[in-house]
């Protein structure tokens, strides 16, 4: 099916399943309060909170995922994902081809796999997750829309690799947020505050895969995928501290780019997200993975900052991507007022620079884990950058306050 066609046949899909897309926060909200009766909101953000809490584990994942693929409260935690489901399935959808078997990790409820099945009826989907009840929902909605193309096994692949019988079988292999979902794992720091760079210690890839669970997981998919098979991965690592080691980890199992990564962005609700890149994976292939930043960044037109009038209010110029090194290593003249660099508790260098050049007064901020900032602003508004300066200094000397 053509790639255009798969946004409508989606939506229609997101329909049988109950689902709606809202444009606004406070539309969704409305619907959740008259929808949901108070206790039933009210166990669902306790279950959402505790799986997030510093200790939690495998239990309160579980937890969370058996209320939500409860009948009432489905359509209404679901409907948040409204744009991820179309952006990642018409993506995904688009990939699948002539496979005649595919496999799909942490399946959930069965959205998207519902949705290929139906869509490539000639092909042969399983779809498996570690919670019982979403994969009971699953088989439930599958029965409903009469596909006998997909079957549900509740698997989880920390543990266990998909039935024997399917080792090495499967064509198309799909993971989306199923493979690396610690989202608070730092990464792989660079080498210094002043690189993008990392080292390559094998020990410290291997502690990253060992504590991310990523290892095992990406061990068994692989032993699941046929020779020629492929890979279809979409995790939140854009990052490029978490991105790094999450290509890496492919690399050293022998998969390689078989297309260019693709950026994947969508909204929940009304807040935009920039989850990181849909990877197409195989083992034959002429691509290089690419471990540089993503963006690079403009010139910065000093003359032109300068001739603007000044506003109190806000500064000159502010950037807090990591094009600010560029723009920061190409300032002429640069004259260091104040500086430091220090060591954070969690092992992030820091490096905080206070200076001016060409008549602008700047604050760079950098460390080890990509994240960059630069702000200028006039030399009459110094002070507003140096009391800014002490503010971020204290806070590394001062890092429980």
């Amino acid at each position: 099916m053509p790639a255009s066609n798969f946004k409508p046949a989606i939506e229609s899909h997101l329909k049988d399943w109950g689902l709606r897309r809202f444009d606004t926060g406070a539309a969704y909200d409305q619907w959740q309060r008259t929808t949901l009766k108070p206790d039933e909101l009210t166990t669902l953000l306790r279950l959402s909170d505790q799986r997030r809490l510093p200790g939690a584990g495998e239990a309160d994942e579980i937890a969370f995922y058996e209320y939500a693929a409860t009948r009432r409260i489905l359509p209404v935690l679901y409907s948040q994902r409204y744009d991820y489901y179309v952006t990642v399935g018409s993506a995904v959808a688009e990939r699948i081809g002539q496979a005649g078997s595919v496999l799909d990790v942490g399946c959930g409820i069965g959205v998207l796999t519902t949705f290929y099945a139906r869509q490539f009826p000639q092909c042969s989907f399983t779809g498996v997750d570690r919670s019982p009840a979403s994969i009971a929902v699953a088989q439930e909605k599958a029965a409903a829309l009469g596909l006998t193309n997909v079957r549900f096994d509740c698997l989880d692949v920390d543990r266990a690799s998909p039935p024997g019988s399917f080792a090495g079988s499967f064509d198309r292999l799909i993971a989306t947020q199923a493979l690396l979902q610690t989202e608070k794992d730092p990464g792989l720091p660079s080498r210094n505050w002043q690189t993008f760079d990392r080292g390559k210690d094998p020990k410290v890839q291997a502690d990253f895969e060992r504590r991310t669970g990523l290892a095992g997981r990406l061990d068994r998919l692989c032993a699941a995928m046929a020779p020629d098979g492929r890979l279809i991965v979409c995790e939140k690592t854009r990052h490029l501290a978490r991105r790094v080691p999450f290509q890496r980890a492919f690399a050293a199992r022998g998969l390689v780019l078989l297309e260019p990564p693709r950026p994947i962005q969508y909204s929940v609700v009304e807040e935009a997200t920039d989850d990181g890149l849909l990877y197409v994976l195989g083992r034959t292939g002429t691509l290089v993975w690419d471990e540089s930043p993503e963006h690079a960044g403009k010139p910065v037109d000093l003359a032109a900052l300068t001739g603007r009038p000044a506003n109190p209010d806000e500064p000159l110029y502010e950037n807090h991507q990591t094009s600010a090194q560029q723009v920061w290593t190409s300032l002429p003249n640069r004259r260091i007022l104040q500086e430091t660099t220090k060591q954070e508790p969690d092992g992030r260098q820091v490096h905080l620079e206070l200076g001016d050049s060409q008549g602008l007064t700047y604050l760079y901020c950098a460390n080890t884990f990509d994240q960059r900032q630069l702000v200028m602003v006039k030399t009459e508004q110094a002070s507003m950058l140096a009391q800014y300066y002490q503010e971020l200094v204290s806070g590394l000397d001062h890092p429980s306050q």
